[in-house]
């Protein structure tokens, strides 16, 4: 494992507002609670659910209570009765049945099984995704007001500038081009400042419209200095292998297969032949009859019901063959995705790897940018350097803190772009970046 640490302090603290800070994983937690879109997730897992007990319906007993009444007029004539007649006649009874054997019924209950576990990781899925969507909503707040304090410290060193030339056009030591220009950079800081404004009200609504509600407190900013790590192993190849079998992408795309497999079996069921134990019992009763009297009767029937499909105009063929496509299109999605997982895991490991990199070189170039920035401001003391000078080398100090907090963010968000899709994103893993955070 290659650690570095990043030794400087990053930018002023009256940027993130450290009291009262809410952390990443309130942030999370606040979301799983109020985000509609995991909500809607959660939905269709619980819809889901429910097709389990539905196909297994099928196996159970079923017992109907029915009952008919009649009202019959009747105009006779044979040896036993004759003439017209009206009476009512009514039958109420008791009928059941029990599935013995079907293996469409048994089909039936395995593709719902199977959707349940697809539905089980598209669940899984939605939650990942809500971490992610999270952790880059929060970091480009972060980046965002990083980037207003970086613009402010800026326009800060240029106002000091600004004052100076003027102090020193008045006695006569700088030009009137000098304060001029000082005015102009003070101008454009200031342009700089409210598009940042903007920037940093544009990420905390995205934010707040993930979560729901205001937030009401300063995000926990990093700490400094700051350590990152290399992915372990640090080895690409191992890292596609892995997400080429732990991926929920990849787990979802055979989840998938699994199921156009059992909905091959179920449609292929269609000629099967089913056996069911039926029985019966009920009560009848008629005023009259063709023969005079009337009549009350009770009529008790068990017995073994079988039916053999025959011909179905093609039916069951049909959809059979519509089902092998389907699972066909499953196998061949599976592939896809497994290459398309596999270039993002490529990407992000990379993302991690040249960001530590970065990172070490914008800690260099900000030693540097300081160092120059001391140099020119003695220069101007002694006469070598301009005021011009000081303020290039502030903004270049600046652009040098910001580019070294955006590389941190960048790295941050490909080590958890790496976790995700080379497996699965989990709490724990927004507790070790929390653990980067001022608390």
């Amino acid at each position: 494992m290659v650690f570095f640490r990043v030794s400087l302090v990053f930018i002023l603290t009256s940027v993130f507002g450290l009291a009262s800070a809410t952390d990443l994983l309130e942030v999370y937690r606040d979301a799983l609670s109020n985000d509609a879109k995991y909500a809607a997730a959660k939905a269709r897992f619980n819809a889901a659910q429910e097709v389990i007990p539905q196909a297994r319906a099928a196996l159970a007993p079923k017992v109907d209570l029915d009952g008919q009444y009649d009202y019959n007029s009747l105009d006779s004539s044979n040896a036993f009765s004759s003439g017209y007649r009206d009476f009512g006649s009514y039958r109420y009874g008791v009928s059941s049945s029990l599935s013995l054997y079907s293996k469409q019924n048994d089909a039936s209950v395995n593709v719902a099984q199977q959707r349940v576990a697809v539905a089980s990781v598209e669940l899984e899925q939605a939650n990942q995704e809500l971490m992610r969507r999270t952790i880059n909503l929060y970091f480009e707040v972060l980046r965002a007001r990083t980037n207003l304090g970086t613009v402010r410290a800026q326009k800060t060193a240029v106002a000091e500038q600004l004052e100076l030339a003027k102090r020193n056009f008045a006695v006569g030591v700088a030009t009137i081009t000098d304060q001029r220009e000082a005015q102009a950079q003070f101008d454009l800081v200031r342009a700089d400042e409210i598009a940042a404004q903007n920037n940093l009200k544009v990420a905390s609504d995205s934010l707040e419209q993930l979560l729901g509600v205001s937030i009401t407190s300063s995000l926990s900013q990093l700490k400094m200095p700051i350590e990152l790590k290399s992915p372990d192993p640090d080895d690409i190849g191992a890292w596609v292998l892995r997400s080429n079998e732990e991926s929920l992408d990849v787990i979802l795309a055979t989840k998938r297969i699994d199921l156009a497999q059992r909905l091959v079996e179920s449609a292929a069921s269609g000629k099967s032949p089913t056996v069911d134990l039926v029985g019966s019992v009920y009560e009848s009763h008629a005023g009259a009859s063709a023969f005079g009297a009337g009549s009350d009767s009770t009529l008790g029937v068990i017995g073994i019901q079988v039916k053999v499909p025959l011909f179905e105009g093609g039916l069951v063929d049909s959809q059979t063959r519509q089902a092998l496509s389907a699972q066909e299109t499953a196998i061949q999605e599976l592939q896809d995705t497994k290459r398309i997982v596999g270039q993002k895991t490529r990407t992000a490991y990379l993302g991690v790897t040249t960001g530590i990199s970065r990172v070490k070189a914008f800690e260099e170039a900000l030693a540097s940018t300081k160092l120059q920035l001391e140099s020119t401001k003695l220069g101007l003391e002694v006469g070598v350097r301009t005021a011009v000078d000081v303020l290039d080398a502030e903004r270049l100090l600046a652009e040098a803190r910001r580019n070294m907090s955006n590389a941190i963010f960048d790295t941050i968000l490909s080590q958890v772009e790496l976790q995700a899709v080379s497996g699965r994103l989990v709490e724990g893993d927004l507790a070790a970046i929390n653990d980067l955070l001022a608390q």
